[in-house]
């Protein structure tokens, strides 16, 4: 693989960054409301002299552009500022959290290019048949339902008309203390419901796109070949024709990074899923401006990195694009 070509991705990357904490920094600033007046609120008084001492204290007297500034030499140590409202560090709060976003998203990623896939080769076998029929219907559907009303339903059903998955929290009170392999299955339990809920969109989708990409594999004529030379259907499907077919869905994977991420906000605000998403809606809502840039500014980072990697496995599975700068 070029070096070159890795390089100048990272360059691009840091660029898209510095951007980004850019952009965020300014319209968190220009949205309104004061965070001098919530912080005096939850202290119990807002008098002149108590928000002129919390302006000062966290720099909200100095300018915006002298804020921004010392906002990116800090970002750039590695230092992301203190959380108004928790009165933490943000770098800690994030660390904190940031695990169980990961978990979340991976999941629900997984599961949604598994079963996609799965259920987009087997309707494509027979385009006019019920199979496909039901991925076409299923994907439109799946496409349209809002995330947060699939969790609120899905949460009615298991709660109230079958029991079996546990419906908010990510872990049980009661084996915290277990064994490791124990909390895992426990854990995993927990996650079903979150990570299904935020997979159904995705899942539609790559679907209907398996389905097409292997409609258009399936007519090429080194696939008539493959049959012609006696290879088994299962062997033409998923490795001849899926193979070159999996193309399209990679760059569609590593562009809906982005919204598994902003999709976990409203999942994890559904199931009281521990993540970043929580933390984001907590520090929206009490106008915490260091978190929400910490929260938004490792978000960002998630997806550059996501991508990057979408573009070396993108290289790596067509030999047509290696050696190019």
């Amino acid at each position: 693989m070029n070096a070159s070509f890795l390089i100048r991705r990272l360059g691009f990357g840091l660029l898209l960054m510095l951007g980004v904490v850019v952009l965020n920094f300014l319209l968190i600033r220009l949205a309104p409301g004061d965070p001098a007046v919530v912080i005096a609120g939850e202290m119990g008084g807002a008098t002149k002299e108590m928000l002129d001492s919390i302006r000062q204290e966290y720099g909200l007297d100095k300018p915006v552009l002298t804020q921004l500034w010392i906002y990116i030499s800090n970002v750039a140590q590695g230092d992301l500022g203190q959380s108004y409202f928790f009165n933490q560090s943000v770098a800690g709060l994030i660390a904190h959290r940031v695990g169980p976003t990961i978990l979340l998203v991976l999941s629900a990623q997984l599961l949604s290019i598994a079963l996609g896939v799965f259920l987009g080769v087997i309707a494509a076998r027979k385009p006019n048949g019920v199979m496909s029929g039901f991925v076409s219907i299923f994907a439109t559907i799946g496409y349209a339902v809002p995330v947060f009303w699939t969790g609120i339903m899905l949460i009615i059903l298991f709660a109230s008309v079958l029991p079996i998955f546990p419906v908010e929290g990510m872990q049980s009170v009661k084996l915290r203390d277990a064994g490791f392999l124990v909390q895992a299955l426990d854990v995993a339990h927990h996650l079903f419901l979150p990570a299904f809920t935020l997979a159904v969109i995705y899942l539609a989708q790559y679907a209907r796109l398996s389905r097409a990409s292997m409609l258009e594999v399936l007519g090429s004529d080194y696939i008539r070949t493959a049959r012609a030379k006696g290879a088994s259907e299962k062997s033409v499907l998923f490795k001849h024709a899926l193979r070159n077919a999996a193309l399209p869905i990679l760059t569609v994977a590593g562009l809906q990074f982005g919204n598994l991420i902003s999709g976990a906000l409203l999942v994890e605000s559904v199931f009281n899923w521990p993540g970043m998403g929580r933390l984001a809606f907590d520090s929206i809502l009490r106008r915490d401006y260091p978190t929400i840039m910490g929260v938004l500014f490792f978000a960002s980072a998630m997806v550059v990195i996501a991508n990057i990697l979408t573009d070396l496995s993108y290289r790596v599975a067509d030999p047509r694009l290696r050696g190019k700068g």
